[in-house]
């Protein structure tokens, strides 16, 4: 291909390869989704120390506390006393406060969970969690509870679910919103002085999370067991909340559930809040690889594809290697802190790879039939098949090879070219031909060249034959029944009926390119040539249209239609013993 033609076929590869990449990244997220997740499971270390522990409510804390949980004022109120007896760094508290009083029902519980939550709040920081209601607004606290904690105290526990339905990140500004929304992680993260960073959730640093239950803390409040209280909560962010097993639910990436129960992935909403505060008590969240970055590679790797898809089986073996190499750069890069997204850079290598090549191949399909076309009538199918193939190199040496060639001749062409015009006469020999090449391609022979009125044919090469005797046979039957076929159209035209003969020997031969240098024609030559060429004129004395040798006779599966005509003297050659064959 010329350079201009490369240039232009790269160019049109190009605007489809990125019309083809826009389409596929429309499903990327998924793919995106799937290798996070991969990668959070392969990275993930379940050994160190946490710096944040687990207060739970649990079945046996319903069967502890026989309340609804709107009237545990007393018990909530004696559990935060007692952690702020053991010097938390912080607390926070995922559970469904009271939105109004209930000392009706309750007198002196809205005192004592205040009590609670006062000597907590002076003793580390407290942030209250709060929930949305049906419309999506914040559920206030009951105000007296609110007023204590404070606007820094309250956070939103709500998560931003991904359409899979698992929880990947922490944010607050849900669903791309400009304005920022409080949360309970966010809010203790800001009362520690740590900077609110937003992400995916690291699971590199991620052991188990066990839980002390909710009771146990107040026993050991009640009992004074101080030691206790500051051995399980001193120095650590603790979170209050429900383990319950269908309360407050979600599909998470990894399984942080540290107490053994089934279904471990779709664990309660603390072990986020917890996973999200150990991120921002270290390094923070995994960050995302900015857009422009992702899209630069992109063009980067759609423009390799594109390279490496005119080298057919190494491009596309290089291909391959990029998306490994793709691959490990995504594991590194997580392991670093930040989220390479890798199905859009893969896809566009695979894209890129895929339309060069597969452009390549229409090209070469377009090429192979235009070549085709254009050879088709020049040459005969074994020939053009291994022309195609490149079986036949430049070059006049030829090789030997045992065949058996056909010579055939139009008798009386002289008489039936006298007062007929000439393009009349082609007209009818074009007829002839188009009846006589394809009875002889159909049987595997190649016609060497037409001489006139005559044809000259050879079976056993280029393509090998199992029996080229019984194939040129078979392709001398079907030539006179063909020549009948016509004759009867020309008698209805009122043109006389042509009549041939031929004849069949079979031998070794050279075969290849003769000729010059400069104008070469693919033939066979030989004493076999010749020989068959001479049994062809024995036609005309014996009676015969087909006239064989008997080295063709020898090989023929069924010789009982054959007539024995003897030893025929032949023209330059010593007698040959030969048979005819008259359609019955």
């Amino acid at each position: 291909m010329n350079p201009a033609a490369e240039r232009q076929g790269f160019r049109r590869g190009l605007g489809l390869a990125l019309l083809l990449l826009a389409l596929a990244s429309v499903g990327a997220a998924p793919l995106d989704r799937l290798a996070f997740d991969g990668t959070s499971r392969f990275l993930r270390r379940r050994e160190g120390q946490r710096g944040v522990v687990l207060v739970g409510v649990d079945e046996a804390t319903e069967r502890a506390y026989p309340e609804p949980l709107a009237l545990w004022h007393r018990h909530l109120g004696a559990v935060f006393q007692a952690l702020a007896q053991a010097g938390p760094r912080a607390v926070g508290v995922d559970l469904n406060l009271p939105t109004r009083s209930f000392d009706a029902t309750l007198p002196g519980g809205d005192a004592a969970l205040l009590a609670g939550i006062v000597r907590l709040r002076r003793a580390a920081p407290l942030v209250l969690g709060i929930t949305v209601d049906a419309d999506g607004q914040a559920r206030p606290l009951h105000k007296p509870f609110q007023t204590v904690a404070g606007a820094e105290g309250i956070g939103l526990v709500q998560w931003e679910v991904d359409p899979d339905g698992v929880v990947r990140r922490f944010t607050e500004h849900p669903h791309g919103r400009r304005e920022a929304v409080p949360t309970l992680v966010g809010q203790l993260a800001r009362a520690l002085r740590l900077p609110v960073r937003e992400g995916l959730l690291d699971y590199r640093f991620a052991p188990a999370v066990p839980y002390v239950p909710i009771q146990q803390v107040e026993a050991w409040g009640r009992d004074g067991r101080l030691d206790e209280l500051q051995r399980a909560f001193q120095d650590k962010v603790v979170l209050v909340g429900s383990v319950l097993p269908f309360v407050d639910r979600h599909f998470q990436v990894v399984d942080l559930n540290g107490w053994g129960e089934d279904n471990r992935r779709f664990a309660p909403g603390a072990l986020l809040h917890a996973q999200a505060l150990e991120n921002l008590l270290g390094r923070g969240p995994i960050r995302t690889v900015p857009l422009p970055g992702v899209l630069l590679l992109d063009l980067g790797l759609l423009l390799l594809g594109l390279g490496l898809g005119g080298r057919a089986r190494a491009g596309g073996c290089g291909a391959l290697a990029a998306v490994g190499a793709l691959g490990g750069a995504q594991v590194a890069l997580q392991g670093a802190g930040w989220f390479l997204p890798p199905a859009s850079p893969a896809m566009a290598v695979l894209i890129g790879y895929g339309v060069r090549f597969g452009l390549g191949a229409w090209a070469a399909r377009q090429l192979a039939a235009r070549f085709e076309r254009a050879f088709r009538g020049l040459v005969s199918p074994p020939v053009l098949a291994k022309i195609k193939a490149g079986a036949f190199l430049p070059g006049l040496e030829g090789e030997t090879a045992r065949l058996c060639v056909l010579f055939s001749d139009v008798r009386g062409y002289t008489t039936l070219s006298e007062g007929r015009d000439p393009r009349e006469i082609i007209r009818i020999l074009n007829r002839y031909f188009d009846r006589m090449v394809p009875a002889i391609h159909a049987h595997g022979g190649a016609v060497d060249c037409f001489m006139g009125d005559g044809i000259m044919a050879h079976f056993g090469h280029p393509e090998p034959l199992a029996n080229a005797c019984q194939a040129a046979f078979e392709a001398s039957r079907d030539m006179l029944a063909a020549l009948a076929l016509l004759n009867r159209e020309l008698g209805a035209e009122g043109v006389p009926g042509l009549r041939i003969g031929i004849g069949l020997h079979a031998g070794e031969a050279l075969v290849g390119n003769i000729g010059s240098r400069d104008r070469h024609d693919y033939s066979a030559i030989g004493d076999t040539v010749n020989v068959a060429s001479r049994t062809e004129g024995l036609t005309k004395e014996a009676g015969y249209p087909l006239v064989l040798t008997e080295a063709v006779a020898r090989d023929l599966e069924d010789r009982a239609a054959l007539v024995d005509l003897g030893p025929r003297p032949i023209k330059g050659h010593t007698d040959m013993h030969v048979f005819g064959w008259r359609q019955a």
